[in-house]
């Protein structure tokens, strides 16, 4: 960006173009369907690796074609009452980790937000019985940045982020994605951060590549294999899984899961992203849904 322009004028004269300008050209024009991505985050620092799950990242967000904006559920932002929806045209970003090395907080992610979308969605999950409100407030979580720190480096999506409901059940968060389904056909893609396995007090933090405990791969397992064989009610009965309590002791980043199975389409191939763990028992599986 050239010396004496301001990203943040810049970024509102972005949003005064309106869902037109953001979306790019008119209906006119033939648009790709934007996949469903559900992406386990993992560890905040792993947004200075360079290791396999970061790469295979990059390599998604290079082969995914004409993004027009990004829609994102993450685990770490739950609202009562009311789904809060980003609507800000240069979303900060929120640092909502403690202990971290100096350098995490020094990491900059700054893509456009995108206001006149952010409306569109609320409209959309509020007729679908989601009562939603925009927020003018409230930045981009490292559920959220992280991820696409990788997938979409040079952030020039427009990207705002969905409030999971507090409290939530898998079928109002599949609701959600059902909602915003018709957006893939205008190329948003549509999100879900969270993770297969997460339970910080069964995590080796002293190895990133400690064996996988056998708990955690067994439930990682059964989710493979619901996905497999597109068995999405049968994943909303996750308390029956093997080892359900212990792989999520509470459910926030469970749930975002449900959101990315709303959005399915009939022709949609599931197509798998990374497979993996970190420190033994984080699963860090992440796929696609691709029309």
């Amino acid at each position: 960006m050239p010396t004496g322009v301001d990203r943040r004028e810049v970024l509102q004269g972005v949003a005064a173009a309106g869902v037109a300008g953001v979306m790019g050209p008119g209906p006119s024009v033939a648009r790709q369907v934007a996949p469903a991505l559900f992406v386990s985050h993992g560890s905040p620092m792993t947004a200075l690796d360079a290791d396999e799950y970061p790469q295979a990242l990059k390599r998604f967000g290079d082969g995914v074609g004409a993004v027009k904006a990004l829609v994102v559920v993450s685990a770490h932002w739950e609202t009562d009452a009311r789904v809060h929806v980003t609507a800000m045209a240069a979303p900060p970003l929120v640092y909502d980790f403690y202990g971290f090395p100096e350098e995490m907080y020094r990491l900059r992610y700054a893509p456009p937000g995108a206001p006149s979308l952010a409306q569109d969605v609320v409209a959309r999950l509020s007729s679908a019985g989601v009562p939603a409100v925009a927020d003018g407030e409230r930045g981009l979580d490292h559920g959220v940045w992280v991820p696409l720190r990788h997938a979409f480096p040079e952030a020039r999506v427009p990207v705002l982020q969905v409030a999971l409901p507090a409290d939530a059940t898998p079928a109002q968060v599949a609701r959600m994605g059902e909602a915003l389904r018709p957006l893939r056909s205008e190329g948003v893609l549509l999100m879900g951060s969270g993770g297969v396995v997460h339970n910080l007090r069964r995590v080796n933090f002293r190895s990133k590549l400690a064996s996988v405990e056998p708990w955690a791969a067994e439930f990682d397992a059964w989710v493979a294999g619901k996905l497999a064989a597109r068995d999405f009610l049968g994943l909303q009965s996750w308390m029956d899984a093997p080892n359900a309590r212990v792989a999520h002791p509470s459910a926030e980043h469970w749930l975002p899961i449900y959101f990315v199975l709303g959005a399915a389409l009939p022709e949609d191939r599931i197509t798998p992203v990374f497979e993996g763990f970190h420190h033994g028992t984080l699963s860090m599986r992440s796929f696609a849904l691709r029309a």
